[in-house]
């Protein structure tokens, strides 16, 4: 098996976690084909939305991304964060408005409405592995952003920074904050702070048109025929990695 190591490197870990997705996914055969279609549709949106990271891995119903930190100056971190966020959640909502607009009446098109995405963020030492052409991240910050997701954070849409991250701020950030103890399993205590995505965008979401019956009657047809491969067994459903 070929493998490669890149040097360690500080660098920005942001996991863009759609909410909601296992209800979402317990329905019939059918439905499930399509759930499958519209969350990759909606994860493609999220990933495009932030140019600026790239991406190491879909993992199931989340985006597993990275920056290096080292591009940024001083301060600019948690602004990075907070831009990619409030751009990734705007895509992701919009995304989700087409879908319900088609004409499919299958729960996997219907109640897409009940999904929502939520962010953490982590800055630390990270090390690259290449394995068959193949770039992943290891080391124990990898492992502190992915136990992240695991919080007592309540409301739906957030952005949780780490300690570390949140050490970086602007002190002029004028967004409110929250602080909330997590015990991360294997590694400890760790403080970390959120902010409710609303706060970003700062105002509401833009609404999607509604489509002419011709548009909507494309899209459903889109649907289907995308989620034919997943009906017949051609392609399996995505099932999420935690390091």
């Amino acid at each position: 098996m070929a493998r490669s190591h890149d040097p360690v490197q500080r660098t920005l870990l942001l996991i863009a976690d759609i909410s909601g997705y296992t209800d979402y996914m317990r329905t019939h055969r059918m439905s499930l084909a399509h759930a499958e279609v519209n969350m990759s549709r909606m994860l493609d949106r999220v990933i495009d939305a932030a140019p600026e990271f790239d991406l190491i891995e879909i993992e199931g119903d989340a985006a597993f991304m990275s920056r290096p930190a080292g591009e940024l100056v001083d301060g600019a971190a948690v602004s990075a964060i907070l831009e990619a966020a409030s751009a990734m959640h705007r895509a992701f909502h919009v995304e989700r408005q087409y879908v319900a607009k088609n004409l499919c009446p299958c729960k996997g098109c219907t109640e897409v409405d009940s999904l929502r995405l939520k962010f953490v963020a982590h800055v630390g030492e990270v090390a690259t592995q290449t394995i068959r052409k193949r770039r992943k991240l290891v080391g124990i910050d990898v492992i502190l952003v992915h136990r992240m997701l695991k919080n007592p954070v309540e409301i739906p849409e957030y952005v949780l920074l780490s300690e570390d991250l949140h050490l970086l701020r602007d002190s002029a950030l004028p967004l409110p904050e929250h602080e909330v103890l997590q015990d991360l399993e294997g590694i400890g205590p760790k403080r970390a702070y959120f902010l409710d995505v609303a706060d970003l965008d700062g105002s509401t979401l833009p609404a999607v048109p509604d489509p002419t019956v011709l548009a909507r009657l494309g899209r459903t047809l889109t649907v289907a025929g995308s989620g034919m491969p997943y009906m017949l067994g051609l392609r399996r459903r995505r099932a999420a990695a935690v390091p």
